[in-house]
């Protein structure tokens, strides 16, 4: 299921993922420890692996960097 929201030029997309509780559990757990809820925990996880991906193989096309939109930690 994807819902659509319309913000500045840019649409931010919904999706739900199957995931094992003990996997949630844990990305709860660091969500917490970073300040962060669980879905911007995945977030910055996701952002982390484009940015290595385009490290490692170039530039993919967007407008959209790895580094847009990430909430600093609380430490």
């Amino acid at each position: 299921m994807i819902y659509l929201f319309w913000g500045d030029n840019m649409a931010i997309k919904s999706v739900s993922i199957r995931i094992e509780e003990e996997m949630l559990n844990k990305i709860s757990y660091i969500a917490d420890y970073e300040g962060r809820s669980v879905n911007s925990q995945v977030l910055v996880l996701i952002r982390q692996n484009i940015k290595a991906f385009e490290e490692a193989n170039g530039p993919i096309e967007g407008d959209i960097t790895p580094a847009s939109n990430v909430k600093p930690t609380r430490k």
